[in-house]
């Protein structure tokens, strides 16, 4: 009853008679009320004080820590055509076991005798190299003996052209010696004649000296000719030295010609001969390239191309292998604003998928079924779902991870930081601050300011 008219009841008749009107009226329920209120407020205001575990809380998955030892892709390198395979999906392989073989789907390797004929074309091209070298052989005699040819003809022409002068020289000697016989035959013809007309000297006397003008004249036009003949031959021995010269020039500018001419072809055939040494270096990795074979020691996970006579493109993607042997980490990715809190080697509690955890992120010690880690590597560049990626790696002072993890798995990781009062961490919470930022001179965990001091 609410007791709340000014007729009261009880004045009009007793109460004792009904025991649940006396407990109401006694109003015991109230007073218990407000205890339980205060008792749990006095316990909120406690707890208040009690210490908080700052962390930072992001999910991630299960890697591997070593690039090498995470799960890959075996690929195709040239194109082709599935032929047989030679393994299953969960067999184990070993470097070089023999996946699949493939065939040829291009028209330009599908003659069987191809690396054949290539080493046949590329054994003629040698031989043709080893010809011009012989023929270049062959064009420097040649040169040699026009050169020595030239030198010994030019030494012959310039010796005729010596002698061609001297003999000018001698030649013009005696012309000079007829010209004075001849002044000489006529002074003493003039003499006679002076002679004769004083009556002393005969008239055969002055014949006889007529004669010998006749004679004198005679041998200086003969003298004059000769000299002139000799400076003919003075200008032919020029002309012959200058045309032997010329000669030997275009002879042996032919020659070079021909010489760069077959230097030129030897190159060009030595350049088809590279080419053809590559294409049958191409063509016998590429012989080897039909068989595809495993690169490490692993698990075939998935076969991403399946059946006998698909085609495949070169690069493709053709199954899945999981290394034999890793070692377990973990991606998770936090929000940039905790990214400058986190430090290599902090702590690290992991929650993964499949194993039942109670976890309390503000008291790691009390959390059960989650397993410990460090960081080990910090991502420098965001990641494309706008956080940034943290590896952590297993700590081996913690639990070892369990045996039956797989790669993949999904995880929830708490990273620890340092620890506050919960009236803190709740006022934090409520205004969006971040954790606090440590001190150069504190450590991260209490094991280590332990040690410190």
């Amino acid at each position: 009853m609410l007791n709340i008219s000014p007729n009261k009841l009880s004045k009009q008749f007793s109460t004792r008679n009904i025991p649940i009107l006396n407990k109401v009226e006694a109003k015991v329920s109230g007073k218990v009320f407000l205890r339980l209120i205060s008792w749990f407020f006095f316990i909120m205001l406690v707890c208040m004080f009690l210490p908080w575990t700052q962390n930072i809380r992001g999910k991630g998955y299960v890697n591997t820590l070593s690039p090498d030892k995470r799960p890959q892709t075996v690929n195709s390198i040239i194109g082709g055509r599935i032929e047989k395979w030679y393994v299953q999906e969960g067999e184990l392989v070993l470097p070089g076991d023999t996946i699949l073989f493939i065939s040829e789907v291009k028209d330009n390797y599908f003659n069987p005798e191809l690396l054949d004929r290539t080493s046949d074309q590329l054994t003629a091209k040698k031989m043709s190299v080893e010809s011009y070298i012989e023929k270049l052989n062959a064009i420097e005699n040649q040169l040699t003996a026009l050169d020595e040819t030239r030198s010994l003809k030019i030494e012959q022409a310039r010796n005729k052209l010596k002698q061609s002068k001297l003999k000018v020289q001698s030649d013009s000697i005696d012309y000079q010696a007829a010209i004075i016989n001849f002044s000489i035959a006529t002074d003493q013809l003039n003499r006679m004649e002076e002679l004769y007309k004083n009556d002393l000297k005969s008239l055969t006397d002055l014949e006889t000296r007529r004669m010998k003008l006749q004679e004198a004249q005679a041998k200086n036009i003969s003298a004059e000719n000769k000299l002139l003949t000799s400076e003919n031959e003075v200008i032919n021995a020029q002309v012959e030295l200058i045309s032997l010269k010329a000669q030997f020039d275009n002879s042996i500018a032919k020659v070079q010609s021909e010489k760069f001419s077959t230097l030129s072809a030897k190159l060009d055939t030595e350049n088809e001969v590279n080419k053809l040494r590559n294409d049958l270096a191409n063509y016998t990795i590429r012989s080897g390239l039909y068989y595809i074979t495993s690169p490490i020691k692993g698990f075939i996970t998935k076969a991403i191309q399946s059946g006998i006579g698909e085609t495949i493109k070169e690069g493709e993607e053709i199954l899945t292998i999981m290394p034999y042997e890793y070692d377990y980490a973990v991606e998770m990715f936090v929000r940039p604003i905790d990214l400058p809190l986190i430090k290599l080697d902090q702590k690290v509690r992991i929650q993964f998928d499949g194993w039942p955890a109670i976890v309390f992120s503000g008291w790691p010690n009390t959390s059960y079924g989650t397993y410990g880690g460090r960081v080990f590597a910090i991502d420098n560049m965001i990641s494309g779902n706008g956080n940034y990626r943290i590896l952590v790696a297993q700590d081996p002072k913690e639990e070892e991870w369990p045996d039956a993890l797989r790669v993949g798995a999904g995880s929830n990781s708490i990273l620890l930081l340092h620890d506050v009062p919960i009236w803190y961490e709740l006022w934090r919470q409520f205004n969006g601050f971040p954790p606090d930022y440590y001190d150069g001179d504190k450590y991260l965990y209490p094991e280590d300011n332990t040690e410190k001091k």
